[in-house]
């Protein structure tokens, strides 16, 4: 009787350790829904105080110098340009009163900061040759923020038609509220195009319809509150929309990486035949080891980005670091109290099922699968592997040196929008300065006073390659001549701040390499005091002076972090190397497929139809931080299963095919639901977003096929017990991984 009851106590004691350990995951489960809860509420209102895509630090030349013009002479860069057409000539009688009262209300806005117009005085810089067209310009008061309310109030306001006049709006404001609208349009195309897709990936890769809703859990817990966490940055330093949009595509890419992780090591372990307890166990110390390096090793790598002194690149830094923080949180937290929740069920509405090898085709193939026999494959002609995938990805990565680094602009709107319809307009009835003249301030020099200094300098001005001619206080000037210049415009060129000077460029758009250079030039003619070259080349050439001066640094940082880490987690010197170097080669490669594409125009006939914009934008290299991210999540993936078999006795091909077996489809999967995403931006009608969706796309299927699936292989074959080196501090850093029971 007595050794009858032990039994049943032991019964009842596990009875009561898995009514607590479910009582706990809820209590986890709950904890996670009123933590999201809050982090929805406090992340309200986040839209209206996000900034636009500005990469040019704030105290870059360029900067200085438009805050200066803009405060101190009513000039500088305008927010807003209206074109003003009619079917006669802008002096006509009832052309001239509309124009006045138009240019009369503008002034009179409190949101007015200065407003130049062609009417009344009619300055000629603001009629077009052909008599039909004439300008409007306007400079905003307040930040950001203000600056896009009072632009989208006015554009809704005073375009249209006025009396004789057809007023169009043009410039900064008015690209970025076309931008919103646009980028608001194709996202909503994008989510109900990726939506079941998504979701049929999802059903497929993790067999079973409950499970595949528990990354899509992880990822709303991540982004929701990376983004309550950036509307309180928002009070501290202007925080981009990109970054938000940056952060949304990581965590959702995590979520799926961690919660496919987690899901296929758990079934292992329940096939082993343990309790779901003890498999939620064994789960964490194995595949929870992989999240927990991966979470670290992506966090250090993106917190290198803080480096660079972009208001930009910095959000996104803080952004990326949280989503990944809280990704892996939620992976290492939420996902097991769900997996002891759902118990042995987690394999049940296996909507495949049919599909799928049956279990006796799996006994007899003795688990070794098609990512096995590949590794097999590769493992057995490394040499002609690795040399025909370095050659293939090679000839992609050659693009790359054609790079021309500048700023689309206006160029990534649809030529079916009204702003680019109106700013091709514009270039066509003004020339070279409708895309913003360079201009360069002289603080505190007395324009008066020093007339013979700033005629010497505004004559070796007119002498740079690339000007047309230098307007200043004391004259026009041509290839060093000068020329009178009317009282009434030669007065604007000066103030108590000090003076200023116009620079007309001969040709060619600010936005382009050629713009910057001219800016470059012009910084390093001698001036009577040290100036401030300004205009939107010189905006160009400062933010790719402070991305290019800063990147050796990111680089090493980067690179030193990432070593570190995988050197702890996999105890070897060598695969960390071999890592950093492959994940590089495939983001090269990627830099020359949209080289090659968007700005050499290599696919813009039919039926891809993508235009040539002659540039790349230099906020691209910018998606390379979740593209990196991403590659070192499926890096320690792999890795994780390689070293843990390897541990256990098996040799290093052995080992590898092992590992790809077990982690090949996984990350392979979660690459498909990340592309699909991205790669439905390529839908969009903005030239910026299909280039980011078609960059990361590429990026993560480069990833897990070329590379991961058989240049990881081919290399560590050929390393050998090369794989495995590390002197001196082995015993300490390869501890054995916890393997099955």
């Amino acid at each position: 009787m007595r050794e009858q009851s032990v039994p049943n106590a032991e019964k009842r004691g596990c009875l009561k350790a898995v009514r607590r350990s479910r009582r706990g995951a809820w209590m986890v489960l709950l904890l996670f829904c009123l933590l999201g809860c809050t982090a929805a509420i406090g992340a309200r209102g986040i839209d209206d105080r996000l900034s636009p895509e500005t990469l040019t630090p704030g105290s870059a030349e360029s900067q200085r110098a438009d805050a200066l013009l803009a405060s101190r002479f009513g000039a500088g860069e305008p927010h807003l340009v209206l074109l003003a057409e009619t079917s006669g000539s802008v002096d006509d009688t009832r052309a001239v009163r509309a124009g006045r009262a138009l240019a009369d209300e503008l002034e009179a806005d409190p949101h007015t900061a200065w407003a130049r117009s062609y009417w009344p005085r009619r300055l000629p810089e603001l009629r077009a040759a052909d008599g039909r067209h004439a300008l409007v310009l306007l400079r905003f008061r307040g930040d950001e923020r203000a600056v896009r309310a009072a632009g989208s109030a006015t554009i809704a306001r005073h375009t249209g038609r006025r009396g004789p006049l057809r007023l169009a709006a043009a410039g900064r404001t008015a690209l970025l509220a076309e931008d919103d609208r646009l980028s608001r349009h194709g996202l909503r195309v994008a989510e109900i195009v990726t939506a079941p897709l998504v979701l049929l990936v999802l059903l497929w890769a993790f067999g079973s319809a409950v499970v595949a809703l528990i990354p899509l859990g992880v990822g709303i817990f991540a982004v929701v509150t990376t983004t309550a966490f950036l509307r309180l940055l928002t009070n501290l330093t202007s925080v981009s929309v990109f970054a938000l949009s940056i952060t949304t595509a990581l965590g959702f890419g995590l979520a799926v990486d961690y919660g496919l992780l987690l899901v296929s090591r758990y079934r292992e372990e329940l096939a082993e035949g343990l309790a779901p307890g003890s498999a939620v166990e064994a789960t964490l110390r194995t595949a929870g080891r992989a999240v927990a390096f991966s979470g670290a090793t992506v966090a250090a790598c993106l917190c290198t980005l803080l480096v660079f002194p972009m208001p930009l690149v910095r959000s996104i830094a803080c952004g990326g670091v949280v989503v990944v923080l809280a990704s892996a949180a939620g992976a290492l937290v939420l996902v097991p109290a769900l997996l002891l929740l759902l118990g042995e069920r987690v394999n049940r509405w296996d909507v495949f099922a049919r599909l799928r090898p049956k279990a006796s085709e799996h006994a007899r193939t003795g688990g070794r699968g098609g990512w096995f026999r590949l590794a097999q494959w590769v493992t057995r002609r490394p040499v002609i592997v690795l040399l025909g995938g370095l050659v293939l990805l090679g000839l992609l990565a050659a693009p790359s040196a054609l790079v021309r680094f500048g700023l689309y602009g206006d160029r990534h709107l649809p030529s079916s929008s009204p702003v680019a319809q109106t700013s091709r307009e514009l270039r066509n009835a003004f020339g070279t300065t409708a895309s913003g003249t360079p201009s360069v301030v002289l603080p505190g020099l007395d324009g008066r006073r020093s007339a013979a200094a700033v005629s010497g300098y505004a004559r070796r001005l007119s002498r740079v390659p690339g000007v047309s001619q230098v307007d200043a206080l004391t004259g026009a000037y041509r290839l060093g001549r000068q020329s009178p210049l009317p009282p009434a415009k030669a007065v604007r060129f000066i103030s108590d701040a000090g003076t200023w000077l116009s620079i007309v460029p001969e040709t060619g758009d600010a936005l382009t390499p050629e713009g910057s250079r001219l800016a470059e030039r012009l910084r390093r003619v001698p001036a009577p005091v040290p100036p401030l070259v300004g205009g939107l080349g010189a905006r160009l050439a400062d933010t790719e002076d402070a991305l290019t001066s800063r990147l050796p640094l990111v680089g090493a940082l980067t690179a030193g972090a990432t070593f570190l880490l995988l050197l702890v987690f996999t105890g070897s010197v060598l695969i960390p190397v071999k890592a950093l170097l492959l994940n590089a080669l495939s983001l090269t490669v990627t830099f020359g497929i949209l080289v090659a594409v968007f700005q050499e125009g290599w696919l813009s006939g039919p039926p891809f139809g993508i235009p040539a914009a002659g540039v790349t934008d230099v906020i691209a290299p910018l998606m390379f931080a979740v593209a990196f991210g991403l590659s070192m999540d499926y890096e320690v993936f792999l890795l994780s299963r390689i070293v843990e078999e390897y541990r256990r006795g098996s040799p290093t091909p052995v080992a590898v095919a092992t590992g790809l077996q077990h982690s090949g489809r996984l990350f392979t999967a979660a690459a498909f639901v990340f592309a699909i995403v991205m790669g439905a931006l390529a839908l969009s009608d903005l030239l910026h977003l299909r280039m980011v969706g078609t960059g990361l796309a590429v990026a993560v299927l480069l990833d897990c096929t070329i590379v991961r699936a058989l240049l990881v292989p081919a290399a560590m074959q050929l390393a050998g017990r090369a794989n495995w080196w590390l002197p001196k501090l082995r015993t300490r850093v390869r501890e054995p991984v916890a393997s099955h029971p």
